[in-house]
């Protein structure tokens, strides 16, 4: 009797081991999130203005995607798109004004599905009504609004009443560490996993704000201009919103922007010793500023630097709390079994066409960074040249834990692509910008990518009407400054463009805005 007890005890031992382990390596996922993180300013992507030595070691450990294309490249939208896996048009924010409503996400089907732990902590700019615990976090400490750098401000759960907010501000906390830091303390009380970690960041957002330790980093160096820096908009054809546009560099950037306003952005939120700092790196290069009297190139060049160095000091910042995090993994025996993602919500001009900001699409707003790492799955120093787009991170997030993506959800998983088992994941992304004119004068546009050609329609200024196109050869063009549309020796091309942006119209049901003669 005792041996037959000891079979069957056997019998159910196994089973229940075997669940153990399959449980237990569903992978960790840290989500590293920043706010417009161009690929320019990486230096595992060429860059030639700064480094940046712990997403380079993801890189060199991980994969690196050179064509991650955004849906949409302003900071809501495209998080709403991550979250979701749908289009601007299908998830309903489509602007950064429309509101987010409480739908499926890959976060709650991995909390509710395969057991996970979720919690997301920084920035979140989907609203300030919103219980994230309805969209699938167990945990969340997310920035109010746009988020600040000084005196970091977090809104989260009421312990006493958690369908309640409550929020908590912690002086003379600088928010890219602060937010490590709570980042950190969650992963280390949820060691055992698995858990969705979505940790965000505001930086390098603007405007700009450096920390402390950061405020002398560039000081002594000029950073390479953009060869399009005093672009005017006048050669190639291009779009006539070009020359309306109120993001560049010459004519926009504000006393704010540049750290010549007094007092500066935050000023209040700064603690005494943060003020002090701030005054003996700002001041003395003020007054210098102010007795040079700077015109013409000249002062575009000046205001180039002040800018980029700003955000290049941002970016460092987030270089740094990626060290951190990484870190941790390693001394908390997480490292192999955590798959970590680094990406950003778009691209951003670094002074490309004399611009900042985002919105276009191109190449420097619609490439977003994405590099991932995950040792157990694949080996490192990978480059992947096949398009995908932020619709695509839920469903394959959802694969990594043995789920199927969500019914309804456009994206499409690109983890045999990570895997090497696939080349590809689509021949075309699709592009659709619709806050228009906004504070920076850029019109409503859709548009495709493939391999190598990219095809723009423009369609509205605000309440004007719009029928503009440009056709780029990305090859030959990768600046893009020459539109072929109405080139002849384009024609073919042209045209089997047009039909492949109405197949993937017609394939994402979209009916917002029109193709003019070409309809």
């Amino acid at each position: 009797m005792m041996k037959i007890g000891r079979i069957l005890s056997l019998m159910l031992f196994v089973p229940l081991a075997a669940i153990a382990e399959a449980e237990q390596k569903k992978p960790n996922i840290l989500f590293i999130f920043s706010d417009d993180h161009a690929t320019a300013a990486i230096g595992a992507y060429g860059s030639k203005i700064n480094e940046t030595p712990n997403i380079d070691r993801l890189a060199d450990e991980g994969a690196l995607f050179e064509n991650c294309h955004v849906t949409n490249a302003i900071c809501g939208p495209s998080r709403a798109c991550i979250l979701t896996g749908l289009h601007s048009h299908k998830n309903g924010k489509k602007t950064n004004q429309h509101r987010f409503e409480v739908q499926p996400t890959f976060a709650k089907a991995l909390r509710e599905q395969a057991g996970y732990k979720t919690a997301i902590i920084g920035k979140w700019h989907l609203g300030d009504g919103i219980n994230l615990t309805d969209l699938g976090f167990d945990h969340w400490m997310v920035y109010t609004g746009q988020g600040q750098y000084y005196k970091a401000r977090y809104r989260h759960a009421d312990p006493q009443d958690p369908k309640r907010s409550k929020i908590t501000e912690f002086d003379g906390a600088y928010a890219p560490e602060k937010t490590t830091d709570l980042a950190i303390e969650w992963m280390r009380e949820n060691r055992d996993g698995p858990f969705l970690m979505m940790c965000q960041f505001k930086a390098p957002h603007r405007h700009w704000g450096a920390g402390p330790k950061y405020h002398s980093l560039y000081e002594n160096v000029t950073i390479p201009e953009p060869p399009t820096l005093f672009d005017d908009y006048s050669l190639g054809n291009r779009n006539s919103a070009m020359k309306r546009n109120r993001m560049s560099i010459a004519r926009h950037l504000n006393h704010g922007d540049l750290k010549l306003s007094e007092p500066p952005y935050e000023w209040n939120r700064m603690n005494a010793a943060q003020q002090e700092d701030w005054l003996a790196a700002y001041g003395p290069r003020n007054q210098k500023f102010f007795e040079a009297k700077l015109e013409g190139k000249e002062l575009v060049s000046w205001k180039y630097q002040r800018y980029i160095k700003d955000y290049l000091r941002c970016v460092a910042a987030v270089d740094d709390s990626i060290g951190r995090l990484d870190q941790f993994l390693k001394e908390a025996g997480l490292y192999e079994n955590t798959v970590v993602v680094y990406s950003s919500d778009q691209g951003f001009f670094l002074g490309e066409h004399g611009w900042y900001d985002k919105r276009w699409m191109y190449e420097e707003c619609l490439r977003m960074p994405l590099i991932i790492r995950w040792p157990e799955a694949f080996k490192g120093e990978r480059s992947i040249e096949a398009l995908v787009q932020n619709t695509d991170f839920g469903p394959t997030f959802l694969e990594m834990a043995g789920l199927k993506k969500l019914d309804g959800m456009q994206g499409d998983s690109f983890l045999p692509v990570l895997q090497g088992k696939a080349d590809k994941l689509r021949d075309v992304s699709y592009y659709h910008y619709y806050e228009s004119p906004s504070e920076h004068g850029v019109p409503a546009h859709f548009g495709i990518r493939t391999a190598s050609m990219k095809l723009i329609r423009y369609y509205a200024f605000g309440d004007e009407k719009m029928d503009e196109w440009e056709l780029f050869d990305l090859e030959k063009d990768p600046q893009e400054l020459t539109n072929v549309f109405e080139d002849p020796r384009y024609a073919q091309v042209r045209d089997a463009m047009i039909a492949k942006l109405k197949a993937e119209r017609e394939r994402l049901d979209v009916n917002i805005g029109d193709m003019g003669e070409w309809e």
